[in-house]
Order: structure tokens, then C-alpha cells, then sequence
């Protein structure tokens, strides 16, 4: 029971991460949210196969789940917040450029 929350609250994480880079990717056509969207959705994948398996065998399923977050681990990006209160960064607000 306490292993199939981890895993619903990884997934929960790593989508809501997910979604805000391509929100971002969106707004500005930067290509490092672009390949961070895409390297989240591979990791969603894993993660919720984890999360389907930890019912049957725990310990492979959580396996699943550390790797999808390794997968998501985000590399360097490019500054589109600029000044913006921590409330915008956190839902992903960025100028709209075309």
C-alpha cells in the first residue's frame, strides 16, 4: 500500500514537471524544454509502469519508479523567468515569444 503511494506521488511529480516544460517549450521554442518535455514523458512512462508493478513485485516496481526519475533529472536551461515571483516560476509563466 505505502509503495503504491510513492509511486502515485512520483508520478504526480514528474508529470507536473512535465507539463510545465511544455508549457514553456510552448511559449518560448526553446529546445531544452522541448528535449526536458520529451525525456519527462519517457520517464512518466517508466514510472507509471512502476507503478502497475509495484502491486505484484515491490521492489522491481520502485526499481522502475527511481529510474523514470533518474530519467527525468533536467539538465541545464536557458533563464526564461528573468525577475518573476516564485509563485510564476512555479506554474511555468514566461513571455510569449514567437
Amino acid at each position: 500500500m505505502y509503495y503504491f503511494a510513492i509511486s502515485v506521488a512520483a508520478f504526480v511529480v514528474v508529470a507536473f514537471l512535465t507539463l510545465r516544460d511544455i508549457r514553456i517549450f510552448r511559449r518560448t521554442k526553446l529546445e531544452s524544454y522541448r528535449k526536458g518535455a520529451m525525456k519527462g514523458m519517457a520517464a512518466m512512462f517508466l514510472v507509471l509502469l512502476g507503478g502497475g508493478v509495484v502491486q505484484v513485485f515491490p521492489q522491481f516496481g520502485l526499481l522502475l519508479v527511481l529510474i523514470g526519475m533518474f530519467i527525468n533529472k533536467k539538465g541545464q536551461r536557458e533563464d526564461v523567468f528573468g525577475g518573476a515571483k516564485t509563485a510564476d516560476r512555479f506554474l511555468g509563466k514566461t513571455e510569449i515569444k514567437n
